[in-house]
């Protein structure tokens, strides 16, 4: 990602907190800039999954209403989001008056669809006769605690590979250790990673050491995503792939994108982490 299209993103700057709605503070980044860089296999499913947790407004006699949103972003939207700017954007709305829920609902997704350039899906919880949610880790084998030796600190297809006569199998693995970096702050991004195919089976060591490998990589959640995938999908040719990561949250939104070779469902949960 270049610098000097970062230079104007609110990460990395001081910046007031705004005390008025402005669609304006939202600020896009083209997908394509990372995605000259991927050998993209194919057309893929999935999406850019944001939870925030930190929702609110005026009703119009100035009671405040707060609440959770989900944002479900297409992966072929043309742009994705920089997630300081959504955090500002989504709290210019905490003084703004509102006639109704579904009035920010609608508010929202047309901000963020006229920003990303595809149609968002947005989802509003006022967590009225709500119960406790749930947190439970991703399925899968967790491999974390498979005995590997790291040298690589940057990710690369070639430290990818099958197991020697490789059977075909289905299955799914994951591990709670991904973590990249912002790549304005170089601030810590803490994930957990899923890994769902069919095709000749991945050697776990060698996945394992590809995720860990992510550490020192400084790209947003999404791009991160998109390189996991492309390098298995190229490095291990399987029949079908989905890759989804589930971030930890930050400043009241957590980010959590998958793709897939074809269509799918991924489960909502939040893991312990989030």
């Amino acid at each position: 990602m270049s610098d000097a299209i970062l230079a104007n993103a609110p990460l990395g700057h001081d910046v007031s907190y705004p005390d008025a709605y402005n669609p304006a503070l939202l600020f896009p980044i083209d997908r394509s800039l990372n995605r000259e860089k991927l050998s993209i296999p194919h057309t893929w499913f999935g999406a850019d999954i944001w939870n925030a947790y930190e929702i609110s407004w005026l009703n119009p006699k100035g009671r405040p209403v707060a609440g959770m949103a989900r944002f479900t972003f297409a992966p072929d939207s043309p742009r994705l989001i920089e997630s300081k700017s959504f955090k500002l954007y989504l709290n210019s709305f905490n003084e703004e008056h509102f006639a109704s829920t579904e009035q920010v609902r609608e508010r929202m997704a047309h901000d963020l669809a006229q920003a990303s350039g595809s149609p968002v899906a947005v989802g509003i919880d006022l967590g009225i006769g709500r119960e406790s949610q749930l947190c439970q880790p991703m399925d899968g084998m967790c491999i974390d605690d498979t005995d590997i030796e790291v040298t690589i600190h940057q990710p690369s297809a070639s430290l990818l590979r099958c197991t020697p006569d490789a059977p075909l199998v289905t299955e799914t693995l994951m591990s709670d250790l991904l973590k990249s970096n912002c790549p304005v702050t170089s601030q810590p991004d803490w994930g957990s990673v899923q890994v769902r195919y069919t095709g000749p089976q991945i050697d776990r060591g060698a996945l394992l050491a590809y995720i860990v490998s992510m550490r020192r990589h400084n790209e947003f959640h999404e791009h991160c995503v998109e390189q996991i995938y492309c390098h298995i999908w190229q490095a291990c040719q399987p029949q079908s792939l989905l890759v989804y990561a589930r971030y930890t949250r930050r400043g009241g939104l957590d980010i959590n994108p998958w793709r897939s070779s074809q269509p799918a469902e991924v489960s909502h949960i939040r893991t312990p982490r989030q």
